[in-house]
C-alpha cells in the first residue's frame, strides 16, 4: 500500500474513534473515572475509543504493530508501527469542554508515514502522508512562515507529568509572553500542533507528552512546511515528549527561548 492509502486508513480508524466520543459526550451521566498517575486520567470513553480505533486496525493490518496509550504503551521500535491516542485531551472531556481530539499515527523504519488528528465536536479531520503535504477535511494547509513575534499566537501546554521542570519551564513562559500577542493551552497536545499546521498558531511547545500526543501532528507540521524539533534543536521530540513546532520564522525564536530556559539538551 501507498503512503496515501494509510492515510486514508489512518483517517477512517480516527472517525470510528470520533463517533465514540461524540456521542458519550452528548451524555449526561457519570463517567467511570480512574487516576494513572498525577493529574493524569483516564475513562471508560478512552477505553471505548481505543478499542473502536485498534479494532479497525486490526482487521486491515494484523501484522502491523500497534502502540497505543491505554492498550499497549509500549514502544514498538522496527517494522510498520500505529501510534494511537483514542483521546487526546481526557481533562477536557471528563469537564465537558473542548477541544479534545483523536490521533493517529503510522510509522516504518524510516520515520511517520502518515498522521491524523481528528476533531469530532468540530468534526475537522486533519490529515497528511509522507510527501504528500497537510490537509484539513481535504483541503491543503499550510503554517505560517512570516510573522513578527510581537504578532505571534503560540500555543503551549503545562508540563503536569514533571513538575519538577516547572521552574524551567516558567522561563521559557515568561519569555514568550513578554515577546509575543499571547499564549494559548487548549488542553489538547494534538490540537495545538493541528492548529500550528493550519496557521491558527504560530508555534507550539510543551514538555514531558508521550509518543501517541505528538506522532501524527509531528508529520502533519512537517508536510505543511514547518519545523519540528526537540528543545535543544535535535531531531529526538518523539523519544523525549519535548517538543518545539512551527513555521520556519516562529521556530527559531521558539527553540531559542527553549534552549535559554531548559540549559541546551533535555535531560532525559
Amino acid at each position: 500500500m501507498s503512503a496515501a492509502d494509510f492515510e486514508s486508513v489512518a483517517c477512517e480508524a480516527s472517525h470510528a474513534a470520533g463517533r465514540v466520543l461524540r456521542r458519550r459526550f452528548r451524555e449526561t451521566g457519570p463517567l467511570k473515572i480512574e487516576s494513572k498517575g498525577l493529574h493524569d486520567f483516564v475513562t471508560e470513553v478512552d477505553r471505548e475509543a481505543e478499542d473502536a480505533v485498534l479494532s479497525y486496525i486490526r482487521q486491515r493490518y494484523p501484522d502491523h504493530g500497534i502502540m497505543s496509550e491505554e492498550d499497549s504503551p509500549e514502544v514498538v521500535h522496527h517494522g510498520m508501527r500505529w501510534v494511537v491516542d483514542p483521546l487526546d485531551g481526557t481533562t477536557n472531556f471528563i469537564h465537558g469542554v473542548c477541544p479534545f481530539s483523536v490521533s493517529v499515527a503510522l510509522e516504518d523504519d524510516d520515520g511517520l508515514v502518515a498522521g491524523v488528528i481528528h476533531d469530532p465536536f468540530h468534526e475537522e479531520t486533519f490529515h497528511a502522508h509522507r510527501g504528500g503535504g497537510a490537509r484539513l477535511n481535504g483541503e491543503p494547509i499550510s503554517c505560517s512562515q512570516e510573522v513578527d513575534n510581537d504578532q505571534a499566537v503560540v500555543a503551549t501546554g503545562f508540563p503536569f507529568r514533571e513538575l519538577e521542570r516547572l521552574p524551567q519551564y516558567m522561563k521559557s513562559f515568561e519569555a514568550v509572553v513578554r515577546s509575543t500577542a499571547g499564549i494559548r493551552r487548549a488542553g489538547s497536545a494534538a490540537i495545538d500542533l493541528a492548529y500550528t499546521a493550519c496557521g491558527r498558531y504560530d508555534a507550539f511547545w510543551e514538555v514531558g507528552l508521550s509518543r501517541w500526543d505528538i506522532a501524527a501532528g509531528t508529520l502533519l507540521v512537517q508536510e505543511a512546511g514547518g519545523i519540528v524539533t526537540d528543545i535543544a534543536g535535535d531531531n529526538r521530540m518523539l523519544d523525549s515528549g519535548d517538543i518545539v513546532a512551527g513555521g520556519k520564522a516562529l521556530h527559531g525564536f521558539m527553540l531559542g527561548v527553549t534552549r535559554e530556559a531548559f540549559g541546551g539538551a533535555p535531560p532525559r
